[in-house]
């Protein structure tokens, strides 16, 4: 197991403990197995509160950047930011640029449109999709509100402005 783990592998690594464990078709072990994460979660969640509620905004803002803190704190109900803020955050961090067009709290759909910056990318299909993922990722872990991320197609730039000038005095006509 590797010494570093973010949440998002942390995560899936206990849905797949818990997978195998279901796929024993032991129920009773199953149920002890989910009531065992659901104890350690409640149990570092009220750890987490307490270190929360006694360092108070100021000091936590040096490791609000850091995702897997973030993660927990939002995890637990305990991120001191609001899901646009976070969100804002978690857009930040990512090294393709994209820009917030919306969020829908009451479904957690996340509208964006790529950046002015990046381009279209220029990366192809593989290397947007592996983009997407990290988008993904960072979001879970910043705003776990974001249930779906919506792309929309990238603005078009404005219209080039036709500047129209009056016409020169012509030569005085000799009759």
């Amino acid at each position: 197991m590797s010494a570093v783990l973010d949440a998002a592998q942390a995560g899936r690594r206990v849905e797949e403990v818990l997978d195998r464990i279901a796929a024993t078709g032991d129920r009773a072990a199953c149920a002890a197995a989910e009531e065992l994460v659901r104890v350690l979660m409640d149990f570092y969640g009220a750890g987490l509160a307490r270190l929360v509620g006694g360092v108070g905004k100021g000091p936590l803002d040096a490791v609000l950047d850091d995702e897997l803190v973030a993660s927990l704190l939002s995890l637990h109900g305990l991120h001191p930011e609001d899901a646009p803020t976070r969100i804002a955050r978690a857009l930040g961090s990512v090294a393709d640029p994209v820009e917030l067009v919306g969020f829908d709290e009451s479904t957690g759909v996340l509208r964006l449109r790529p950046g002015a910056a990046s381009g279209g990318c220029g990366c192809g299909s593989g290397g947007q999709d592996a983009a997407r993922r990290t988008l993904e990722d960072t979001l879970a872990c910043f705003a776990p509100e974001v249930t779906s991320v919506e792309m929309e197609p990238a603005a078009a730039p404005p219209p080039a402005l036709l500047q129209i000038g009056t016409r020169p005095p012509s030569p005085a006509r000799v009759s």
